[in-house]
């Protein structure tokens, strides 16, 4: 997306009024460029070449989980100290001629390109995100998940059937289910009484899904075997699937439809470039490989459950 700006009419404004307010004039003029200084101040010099805090932002972006646990102050003291460190050391590596080798200038290529691409990734990606896009998405997305039928269950796991079976004797004597799934069960879901939430029929194992589908809400399993062990199952409820709303999903359809724009972006240039595979001459030029980075994810929300999801 481009962002204009309206053009700075207030300095020539000044400066035809100078006649009339000479000095507030030269005043407000010369005071300019230092505002738009002090919003990049210089924070250090390291034998005359400047560190200024944009310096420290681009590397805070680069460095990014390195600096992850650290607050604001440490984190920027720690920066500009790598910073100093770099322009020490790039220095010494200048007086060296390092960048004469061909490691090096192959190095610099790759950057170079790598950094390129990424940019251009970048701003297909910014272009494509408007919310005319994102909400087609969504809407297309919605209305694949509307209808679909959810079940919110309970489960315990245990290691084999007799198990399994003494725990539904415990159930049949009219031990609250929840609590018993917090001392039986080997889920790491158990702490939850073994509350799985909602979920769809094609997120859980067939045999752990056929029977949670089959039961009525309030109903409680025989024992069930899975390769995860053996289950009772609770069915609390069960209901048509809701889509989330918009804004609950937003971030992740922001990044579905950027990085589908970047996968379609780069086989357009693929379709029209000459690509000569030496190691294969036998194939064609044009491969169906996308990059890993342009790669779209769905933009489905992700579900996260402790029992027995599909593998």
């Amino acid at each position: 997306m481009t962002i204009s700006f309206p053009e700075m009419k207030t300095g020539l404004r000044l400066g035809l009024a100078a006649a009339v307010t000479g000095c507030l004039a030269v005043v407000l003029l010369v005071g300019l460029p230092l505002r738009a200084q002090d919003a990049n101040p210089v924070l250090a010099k390291v034998n005359g070449s400047e560190i200024r805090q944009s310096d420290v932002t681009l590397a805070e972006e680069e460095l990014g989980p390195s600096l992850a646990q650290m607050d604001p102050a440490t984190k920027k003291e720690n920066v500009l100290a790598f910073l100093i460190d770099m322009k020490i050391v790039a220095k010494a590596a200048e007086d060296k001629k390092i960048e004469n080798g061909e490691d090096f200038k192959k190095r610099l290529a790759f950057t170079r390109n790598r950094l390129l691409m990424d940019s251009l990734l970048a701003s297909e990606g910014k272009t494509a995100t408007t919310d005319e896009a994102m909400k087609k998405v969504y809407e297309d997305a919605a209305k694949q998940i509307t209808g679909e039928q959810e079940v919110h269950a309970r489960h315990i796991l245990v290691e084999t059937e007799d198990d399994a079976k003494a725990v539904a004797e415990e159930l049949k004597k009219g031990a609250d289910f929840a609590e018993l799934a917090k001392k039986k069960s080997k889920d790491p879901g158990a702490s939850d009484g073994g509350d799985l939430g909602f979920f769809t029929k094609d997120q859980m194992v067939p045999e752990f899904s056929n029977v949670a589908f089959a039961l009525e809400p309030g109903k409680i399993s025989d024992p069930v075997k899975s390769q995860f062990g053996w289950h009772i199952i609770k069915v609390e409820e069960k209901r048509n699937r809701k889509a989330p709303e918009f804004e609950q999903v937003k971030g992740q359809i922001e990044t579905y439809v950027a990085r589908k724009a970047q996968a379609d972006y780069v086989t357009k240039l693929r379709e029209a470039a000459k690509v000569e595979r030496m190691d294969k001459p036998e194939e064609t030029a044009k491969t169906e490989t996308k990059p890993e980075a342009a790669k779209p994810d769905a933009a489905k929300p992700a579900e996260t459950k402790t029992a027995p999801a599909k593998k």
